[in-house]
């Protein structure tokens, strides 16, 4: 697929009134996993945070703005909405709900979250992606996605009844966990070092947050100096129950487990 060129991002400065900044990601919402919608709502209606960053994965699938009216997403619309209408929520999208758009953001009284974003704060500037562009080894998946992202192939899969697509999404779905069940999050495509250390470069940043890949970890990367915050999935429905928050403060970074 060749070496991604890094994209012109959005700038995101953290007005002075915020004190914490809090950044989840992957927790593939959907309406088989009550206990991690439930923990999430929790989460959202206790943190002190003055953002909460969303980076990728919010919902487990997303098949269009209309979807946002079925039950179970119009009940995440509301307990979103209740956070923003409090502090700064930012959503940006990832491989799992790269449809999501402008209605359900309005919806939930959230930001777009550009990717990438460079996020700047205390003295410091943190590159925020999702984390799948980077998978340079995961190739197959990167041809899928350089098709998806097509505004073509977008507005004709839009154009489909919502019916046809949800149908397709639960196909898409019991085909990934049957793919998923025959690896493990070790075996899956990690960020390309070298490249992200050159976005890291090119976006003036020290600090790299991503998701994507499931693997929660602090770490020196990608450039002299360079630290990466790799965001934890949730998953409090299956196996090993997981769910954390990166909470940023002017003192530093803390992992806050919520499982």
């Amino acid at each position: 697929m060749g070496k991604p060129p890094f994209p012109t991002p959005e700038i995101l400065n953290a007005p002075p009134s915020w004190r914490c900044i809090d950044f989840i990601s992957d927790l593939h919402l959907h309406e088989d996993l009550p206990r991690t919608t439930a923990a999430l709502a929790a989460y959202l209606r206790s943190t002190p945070a003055d953002a909460v960053l969303i980076l990728g994965d919010l919902f487990e699938a997303w098949v269009g703005d209309d979807m946002r009216h079925q039950p179970y997403e119009q009940a995440c619309v509301d307990m979103l909405r209740e956070v923003g209408q409090r502090c700064h929520l930012g959503i940006m999208v990832g491989n799992r709900d790269f449809l999501l758009g402008a209605d359900i953001l309005a919806d939930c009284g959230a930001h777009p979250l550009h990717d990438p974003t460079v996020l700047k704060a205390w003295g410091q500037s943190a590159l925020l992606i999702h984390g799948d562009e980077l998978c340079l080894a995961d190739t197959a998946y990167l041809r899928f996605r350089a098709q998806v992202r097509q505004a073509a192939w977008q507005s004709a899969f839009l154009s489909a009844p919502l019916d046809a697509r949800l149908d397709q999404a639960r196909q898409m779905r019991a085909a990934s966990q049957a793919h998923q069940q025959t690896q493990t999050p070790t075996e899956w495509a990690d960020v390309d070092e070298t490249v992200a250390g050159e976005w890291m470069q090119a976006a003036h940043a020290s600090l790299l947050i991503h998701g994507h890949t499931h693997r929660p970890q602090s770490q020196p990367f990608g450039r002299p100096g360079g630290v990466r915050h790799v965001l934890s999935d949730w998953d409090l429905d299956h196996g090993q129950p997981r769910a954390e928050v990166l909470r940023w403060q002017a003192s530093g970074f803390t992992r806050i487990a919520l499982a």
